[in-house]
């Protein structure tokens, strides 16, 4: 059965329309992925991190205990040997070894775990760059402002996010700066370069 000419052109141009809108829906800009740790990870111990273990209650003065995690996940007190520390917080981190020392070794033990600073780094075209304190919720445009800002010869098109599992993002911050592209957040051990611009 042949289509006539009007049922033709209109079938053409629909598919035109429809091939149009599919052209120009693939030139929009997908969202910069998000695969940072969440909220939770970041407060659970790395690899690397120091952690200080402290006593309280036994009836010899324990020394506090501090060590950096190893390869491994682990930390190693006296008497009770390797825990692992690398994937928890404080307070499980906490909770394992108070029982692993109450009460087979003493019967009476609080015990308090810390860690010390977590850091991030802003280089290039900052005007103080470096190591950073991570305070939590932090992004590449706050981290930028807490490393003083942009110098006169920064590019504010090319930055680069540089996550602490190897990824890379390039970034443009005058698009985030006008709300029309995402501020990726900031994790520790996480590294910014801000590009020096070209004349």
């Amino acid at each position: 059965m042949k289509l006539n000419s009007a049922r033709w052109t209109n079938l053409a141009s629909f598919c035109l329309l429809l091939l149009t809108a599919l052209f120009f829906a693939g030139c929009v800009s997908p969202p910069i992925p998000e695969t940072g740790p969440n909220d939770g990870d970041v407060a659970r111990f790395h690899v690397g991190d120091t952690v200080t273990v402290s006593f309280d209650g036994p009836p010899e003065p324990l020394l506090p205990h501090e060590e950096s995690i190893k390869e491994d996940g682990c930390i190693t007190l006296e008497t009770i040997g390797s825990v692992k520390a690398a994937g928890k917080t404080a307070g499980e981190l906490q909770k394992e070894i108070q029982g692993r020392y109450v009460p087979k070794v003493y019967t009476h033990l609080t015990v308090t775990v810390k860690t010390g600073d977590r850091v991030f780094y802003v280089r290039g075209e900052v005007k103080a760059p470096g190591r950073q304190i991570y305070s939590g919720q932090m992004t590449v445009t706050k981290a930028i402002t807490s490393a003083g800002d942009f110098t006169d010869f920064a590019n504010r098109k090319v930055v680069w996010l540089l996550r602490a599992n190897g990824q890379r993002l390039k970034l443009n911050c005058n698009d985030i700066l006008d709300g029309t592209a995402p501020d990726p957040q900031v994790y520790p051990g996480d590294q910014i370069e801000v590009s020096k611009r070209r004349w």
